[in-house]
Parts: C-alpha cells; sequence; structure tokens
C-alpha cells in the first residue's frame, strides 16, 4: 500500500501556514515544509512555484521582489486578510478530516 498523498488543497494549506508565521520565498518554503516533516512532505519547487502564484491570484497572499546580495532577487510571500480566513477554515476542516480519519484507523 502507498503514503497518503496531498492534493492541491492541502499543501497550499501548508503553503499559507507558513507564510502566516513570517514572510518567506520560494525555496525557503520547500526547505522548511521538509524540515519539520522530517522529510515526508518534500514538495519540488515545480510544484511549490504555482501554487504560489495561484494563491497571490486568489489574493491569499501577497508577493514581493527583494533584491539579494551577490544572488538573484527573491520574491517573499505574506499571508493576506483573505488569506488568514482562509487558512482558519483550512485548519478548522484538516482537524475535522484528521479526527474522523483517527477514529477510523486508530481501532
Amino acid at each position: 500500500m502507498t503514503a497518503p498523498r496531498l492534493d492541491r488543497g492541502d499543501y497550499a494549506l501548508l503553503l499559507l501556514s507558513l507564510v502566516s508565521e513570517r514572510e518567506m520565498y520560494g525555496y525557503e518554503l520547500v526547505a522548511e515544509l521538509r524540515n519539520r516533516s522530517s522529510a515526508v512532505i518534500d514538495l519540488p519547487e515545480g510544484t511549490v512555484y504555482p501554487a504560489l502564484r495561484r494563491l497571490e491570484r486568489d489574493r491569499l497572499v501577497s508577493g514581493r521582489w527583494v533584491d539579494v546580495t551577490g544572488g538573484p532577487r527573491r520574491r517573499y510571500y505574506a499571508l493576506t486578510m483573505a488569506g488568514e480566513r482562509a487558512l482558519a477554515d483550512g485548519r478548522a476542516a484538516w482537524r475535522r478530516f484528521a479526527a474522523a480519519a483517527e477514529g477510523i484507523l486508530g481501532r
């Protein structure tokens, strides 16, 4: 049997949660997901960057370019007010789902 998988909405929720703590740029988000999940969640940059663009298009995050000395500029993302509401709703839905799954799997 294969391991459970995240879908688009699930990893968008994870990204919203991370940027709710502080502004972060794309690769930093990839590394943070990997580190905090002990590499269980290891999304490729090719998944994260389109997700960030969707979140920005939907006005759940805002992005700004920052010039970096000696390196390429980075796009930092921050949570918007709409993103805060979406995160709160998503967390509540995730917790209901996790509790329901635990009620079944925990037996």
